[in-house]
């Protein structure tokens, strides 16, 4: 039975990773950490849990659980994930990302453990592209336009130097956007269903919808894939190696807004915020997963409508 430390447990990609894990009765030993609650998944057979209230920027909590545990995976999820906190807050953005990984792999490094690490990393990293260069490969160049972005790039140079100088068994992701139900509403697809369907239920067929700039285009992946991606890297991705995690597809926002309409079957009218448009963003990102799919067989299997709806379902489920 192996022995997996998630680190973030009680966010949106945890959670799924576990149920992964349950669904394909993987044996294992989860051992999760978060600052958060967290509350354990069915009970299956072949996957034990366990959980540790842990602040990640504190070295000897770290270190204790680290060399009681002695993992042979460690899945690093802990973050904070929205570009528009770092906006907000760069401070903290940079240190519960860049820092947060640091104390994590400097602690498995000092105790000579010998786990699998997958370093989650963002496709924010990327920044503005040319759009003669999409779909984005792994060799592109990387040009940060955010807080939160430059922390990732942080996280990604370091992992390569502790994967190479310091021999720690490290994989890289750049994970481009999940979308999923039970996602928080902060995230911009679950924000547009939850509006959506809170407009459905007053029964008047039409609405008003508050958002930022429907012109920019992100590739979407469902959170279901992402986990079978993770699972497949760390089981048999190549060390110092960064893999694209994405659907290869771009949607602009203004197309997510109308095809949710349509699920839903309500008319929506959309008005400008100004406190979804961030200072910079990048205006088109749409990843390539060949080398996801060369190395590792891997390819999304989720469609984005199908993710829509599930998304929507789940908010109307709820309001």
């Amino acid at each position: 039975m192996k022995k997996f430390l998630i680190t973030g447990v009680s966010g949106f990609v945890g959670q799924y990773f576990i149920d992964y894990l349950e669904t394909n009765r993987i044996k294992a030993h989860v051992l999760g950490v978060d600052l958060a609650e967290h509350k354990s998944s069915r009970a299956c057979s072949c996957v034990t849990q366990s959980f540790k209230r842990i602040d990640l920027l504190c070295g000897h909590e770290i270190e204790r659980m680290l060399f009681e545990f002695q993992p042979d995976y460690v899945l690093h999820l802990a973050s904070y994930s929205s570009v528009a906190f770092s906006w907000k807050e760069p401070v903290l953005s940079f240190q519960n990302n860049m820092n947060v990984f640091l104390n994590l792999v400097e602690t498995i490094r000092r105790l000579g453990l010998k786990p699998r690490m997958l370093s989650v990393g963002s496709s924010e990293a990327y920044g503005n592209i040319n759009q003669e260069h999409l779909p984005l490969v792994e060799e592109a160049p990387l040009d940060p336009v955010s807080p939160y972005a430059v922390a990732r790039v942080s996280q990604e140079l370091l992992s390569k130097v502790y994967a190479e100088a310091y021999g720690v068994d490290l994989i890289i992701t750049r994970s481009f956007n999940h979308i999923g139900p039970g996602q928080k509403d902060i995230f911009v697809i679950s924000s547009f269903a939850k509006q959506i369907a809170e407009i459905k239920k007053l029964g008047y067929g039409k609405g008003v919808l508050s958002t930022g700039d429907l012109r920019i285009v992100r590739d979407f992946l469902d959170v279901r894939d992402v986990v079978r991606a993770y699972y497949l890297l760390l089981t048999q991705g190549k060390k110092g190696r960064i893999y694209n995690v994405c659907s290869g597809k771009g949607h602009a926002l203004q197309e997510v807004v109308d095809e949710l309409a349509c699920i839903a079957g309500v008319e929506i009218t959309t008005k400008l915020n100004p406190a979804f448009v961030r200072p910079s963003d990048n205006r088109g990102i749409i990843g390539s997963y060949q080398r996801m799919y060369d190395e590792l067989g891997w390819r999304p299997g989720i469609s984005f409508q199908q993710s829509l709806k599930e998304i929507l379902q789940y908010w109307e489920d709820l309001v």
